[in-house]
């Protein structure tokens, strides 16, 4: 598990390199809420690929190795230390004005634009949009009900209906 404690010690190191890191998935929709709603396996963060190398040598420093999954690629990499500490690692770069790329795909900037904390420790998060736009395209868990349903809670978001369909069928 990443505990809400692995998850500031983690930050802070990340701080200390210069890093601006932006939180996703789990982690990234329980600091927007401002409180944890749930257990995580990992972590997911966005960084710029330029920043790329110093990050990897950070996470292999700290007995991080990478791991293949089926649904990583150059740009999404899966990192796990010896006790299952797992860092889900998206690059992505900034483009044209108010644009940025990741896996080749253009998004706006301002999805970015999400605040969140931790531990009462601010962060940069995706807003709470772009968590449901990330939620999509791939088969749902009851983590992802639940993250979905917290930020659609939170923020009086629509539940999409991929998960109003899920939610139905689970009553």
């Amino acid at each position: 598990m990443m505990t809400e404690q692995d998850a500031v010690e983690f930050l802070k190191t990340v701080e200390q390199l210069g890093v601006e890191v932006w939180l996703d998935g789990g982690w990234g929709v329980d600091a927007l809420a401002g409180r944890q709603t749930r257990q995580h396996n990992d972590i997911d963060v966005f960084i710029e690929k330029r920043n790329a190398t110093i990050f990897t040598e950070m996470l292999i420093s700290k007995g991080y190795q990478e791991i293949q999954m089926e649904y990583t690629t150059e740009s999404h990499t899966v990192w796990r230390d010896s006790r299952d500490k797992i860092i889900d690692l998206h690059l992505f770069e900034f483009g044209e004005a108010g644009t940025l790329y990741f896996e080749n795909n253009p998004y706006p900037s301002d999805i970015f634009n999400g605040k969140g904390t931790i531990r009462n420790i601010a962060v940069r998060c995706l807003t709470a949009e772009a968590q449901l736009q990330f939620h999509h395209g791939y088969e749902i868990t009851d983590k992802d009900v639940c993250d979905v349903l917290v930020l659609c809670e939170t923020f009086g978001l629509s539940i999409p209906s991929e998960y109003a369909l899920n939610i139905n069928h689970e009553a």
